[in-house]
C-alpha cells in the first residue's frame, strides 16, 4: 500500500478562491473587446460594451435587451475586466486577511468569461495581461505546435510569474485550474483537425467517433456531458492518448518550473472534473508533479466522498463539498435541519474515509464558483446540495423563481459566523471563495460570479428582480466590515493555534436540544476544545474536562476565563455563537 504523504505545508494553508475575471480590474487597458469574446449566433454583438463593475447585477445594459431575451442570456456575455494586475494590486488585501493560499479559477488562453474553454494551456489569457493584442501577434507570429521548443513568453506568462513572485514575498503559495478533461473548439489542437481532417497529427488526441463529410467539422465527436463547444480529449483504456499526455507533462513543468526555476512556478493544481479522466494518466502525473517539486500540493474537484482517489498516488486532497453538506444540513437548513448527533454522525463518516494526513489538506469549503454563495446557501434552506444534480438547477434563478437573492436579515448574519467559526477550527483546511469574506450574495452560476466588493467603488443598490411580476428588498450593495473582522479573528486563532491546523479531531457532546455540537482538537499534548450552540436560545452546559489540577479554561473566541466549579465548567453560549476553550 502507498504511504499516504502530503505537503507540510498545505495543513497550515487557509485558501481563498478567485475567480479572476470577476475579482478587480487592475488594468483598464487591457479589457476585452467585443471580437475577443463569444459571439451570439455567429454574430458580434451589437453595441457590446465592458460592463460598469459597480452596476446593478439584474440590471441589463442597453446592448444586452437590444441583443437578448433576458438578462439569463446576456449575463453570460458580460465582461467586467478583471486581470492578474488587479489580483496582483489586491495580495495585501488577501495578507491582511490572514490568507496564506490562492486557488485561481482557470487564467490559461481561452474565449469565455470562465476559461474552461481552453485555446490552449501553455498561455496565460491575453485580456488578463497588460498588452493582449502584442500577445496575440507574438504567439500567430511564433507559428507553435505542442512542442515546447516552439512556445514563447508573452507578456500575460510573465506577468504570472510576476504575481508568483509577489504572492511568494508575501507567503502566499498560489495553485492554479487544470482543466484536462477537454478545451474549447478553439484549442491550437482541434483546429489543426478542422483544417488537415484525419491527415491532423493531433486527430488522435479528441474523441472523435466518426468521420463525416456530411458534418460541417467532417466529422462526429463527444463534448463534455453533450456541450459541443466543449470536446472531449481521448481516453485510451486507464489513461489518455500518449501525445496529449505528453503535451500535458510539458505544460505541467512548464508553469512549475518556469525556466527550470521551481522558487519561481505554482506551487500545485486544483484539476476540474478529475472524476472523467482515468486513474492511470492521475497516477503518471502525479509522479511528473513530485519530481519536479515533492512539495507541490494537488487537489481534485470531486462532489462525493471518494477515497480511492487520495491513497497516497494519485491526488493529495479533494474539494471537500461533502463537508458543505454537512453544514448546510445542521446550520442552514430548517424543515429538513439534522440533530447534532447525526451531524456527528455524518461528520464522523467523512473523517473516518480518508487517512488522518489527506484530512488535514482536505480544502473546506462553504461555497464556490459552482454553487450559490454562501450567505444565499443560508437564505435559502432544505434545498438538498448533497444531490448535486437536481440541487443545481433549484438553486439557479432562471429555474426557480423564488429562490431568494437578498442578504437576509441578523439571523442569517450570524449562522454564517457559525458556520465560519465551525469550518476555522475543524480538521482540514478552510477555503473562502472571494467575496464571502464580505457578506456578498448570488445564486448559482452565473449569479455566485459577480464583481467582487471594493470599498474604493461606488456601488448601485440591489433592486432589480430579472423576473416580471417578482420583487426583491432593495439593499446598499456594500462590504460588510463587521463580517470581515470575524473572518479576520477566526484565521487568527486558526494561525495562532497550531492544534487547530494540525491536531487530530474527536466529537465530544452532541446534544440534539438545543443543537449543541462539540469537537477537541489535539496536537502535541495540547489539547483545545470548540463548543457550538446551534440553537436560537441562549444554552448553559456544565462540561466535565479532565484538566489535571487546573481550576480556569480560557475561551479564545470572546475573550472569557472560565472557572470550573467540582471539577466542571460552566458555559453559557449564545446561540448560534459558540466557545473555543484552551
Amino acid at each position: 500500500m502507498t504511504e499516504v504523504i502530503v505537503p507540510q505545508w498545505a495543513k497550515d494553508a487557509v485558501w481563498y478562491q478567485i475567480f479572476p475575471e470577476r475579482f478587480r480590474n487592475g488594468d483598464p487597458g487591457n479589457d476585452p473587446r467585443v471580437e475577443n469574446i463569444e459571439h451570439h449566433n455567429g454574430e458580434p454583438i451589437k453595441n457590446w460594451k465592458i460592463r460598469e463593475w459597480g452596476s446593478d447585477w439584474y440590471a441589463a445594459d442597453q446592448w444586452e435587451t437590444e441583443n437578448f431575451p433576458s438578462v439569463f442570456k446576456s449575463i453570460y456575455m458580460r465582461r467586467y475586466g478583471g486581470d492578474l494586475q488587479g489580483v496582483a494590486d489586491k495580495l495585501d488585501y488577501l495578507k491582511d486577511l490572514g490568507i496564506n493560499a490562492i486557488y485561481l479559477n482557470p487564467v490559461f488562453r481561452a474565449v469565455s468569461l470562465h476559461k474552461y474553454d481552453g485555446v490552449s494551456f501553455h498561455h496565460i489569457d491575453e485580456t488578463f495581461g497588460p498588452d493582449p493584442d502584442g500577445d496575440r501577434r507574438m504567439i500567430e507570429e511564433a507559428c507553435e505546435t505542442d512542442d515546447p521548443a516552439t512556445w514563447v513568453w508573452t507578456s500575460a506568462d510573465k506577468l504570472f510569474l510576476n504575481l508568483l513572485e509577489e504572492a511568494h514575498k508575501r507567503e502566499i503559495r498560489v495553485i492554479i485550474d487544470g482543466v484536462f478533461n477537454h478545451s474549447g473548439r478553439g484549442f491550437f489542437a482541434f483546429q489543426d483537425i478542422l483544417k488537415n481532417g484525419k491527415e491532423s497529427k493531433y486527430k488522435d488526441w479528441y474523441n472523435i467517433t466518426r468521420w463525416s463529410k456530411s458534418k460541417p467539422d467532417g466529422f462526429y465527436y463527444k463534448g463534455w456531458f453533450g456541450f459541443d463547444y466543449l470536446p472531449e480529449f481521448r481516453k485510451e483504456g486507464d489513461n489518455l492518448n500518449p501525445g496529449y499526455k505528453q503535451y500535458l507533462f510539458n505544460i505541467t513543468k512548464r508553469w512549475m518550473a518556469p525556466n527550470d526555476s521551481v522558487e519561481k512556478g505554482i506551487d500545485g493544481w486544483r484539476l476540474d472534473v478529475a472524476f472523467c479522466i482515468p486513474h492511470g494518466f492521475w497516477k503518471e502525473w502525479r509522479q511528473v508533479v513530485k519530481e519536479i517539486n515533492p512539495e507541490a500540493y494537488t487537489t481534485a474537484e470531486i462532489i462525493e466522498i471518494a477515497p480511492e482517489y487520495v491513497k497516497g498516488d494519485e491526488f493529495d486532497a479533494m474539494m471537500n463539498y461533502p463537508f458543505l453538506f454537512c453544514v448546510t444540513e445542521f446550520m442552514f437548513d430548517k424543515k429538513n435541519q439534522i440533530t447534532a448527533t447525526e451531524f456527528d454522525k455524518r461528520l464522523s463518516e467523512l473523517r473516518n474515509a480518508y487517512d488522518n494526513e489527506t484530512g488535514l489538506v482536505m480544502q473546506n469549503l462553504l461555497s464556490s464558483h459552482d454553487t450559490p454563495r454562501l450567505r444565499t446557501f443560508i437564505t435559502n434552506p432544505d434545498m438538498n446540495p448533497r444531490d448535486w444534480s437536481t440541487h443545481h438547477p433549484k438553486s439557479q434563478l432562471e429555474k426557480n423563481h423564488k429562490y431568494r437573492i437578498d442578504r437576509g436579515d441578523e439571523e442569517h448574519r450570524q449562522i454564517h459566523k457559525l458556520a465560519v467559526l465551525f469550518q476555522m477550527t475543524y480538521s482540514g483546511a478552510p477555503m473562502i471563495y472571494y467575496g464571502d469574506e464580505l457578506g456578498m450574495t448570488g445564486a448559482n452560476d452565473p449569479d455566485c460570479r459577480k464583481p467582487m466588493l471594493w470599498d474604493d467603488i461606488v456601488y448601485e443598490d440591489e433592486k432589480v428582480h430579472p423576473v416580471k411580476g417578482m420583487k426583491r428588498p432593495v439593499e446598499k450593495n456594500q462590504p460588510d466590515m463587521d463580517l470581515f473582522e470575524h473572518y479576520k479573528k477566526m484565521i487568527k486563532i486558526r494561525r495562532d493555534n497550531p492544534v487547530l491546523r494540525r491536531g487530530t479531531t474527536e466529537s465530544l457532546v452532541a446534544e440534539d436540544t438545543p443543537g449543541i455540537f462539540s469537537f477537541v482538537r489535539e496536537y502535541e499534548g495540547e489539547k483545545v476544545y470548540v463548543i457550538l450552540n446551534n440553537g436560537s436560545t441562549e444554552y448553559t452546559l456544565l462540561f466535565g474536562i479532565p484538566m489535571f489540577g487546573k481550576e480556569s479554561m480560557t475561551d479564545i473566541l470572546n475573550n472569557e476565563e472560565i472557572k470550573s466549579v467540582n471539577g466542571h465548567f460552566l458555559i453559557k453560549i449564545k446561540p448560534k455563537w459558540g466557545v473555543i476553550l484552551r
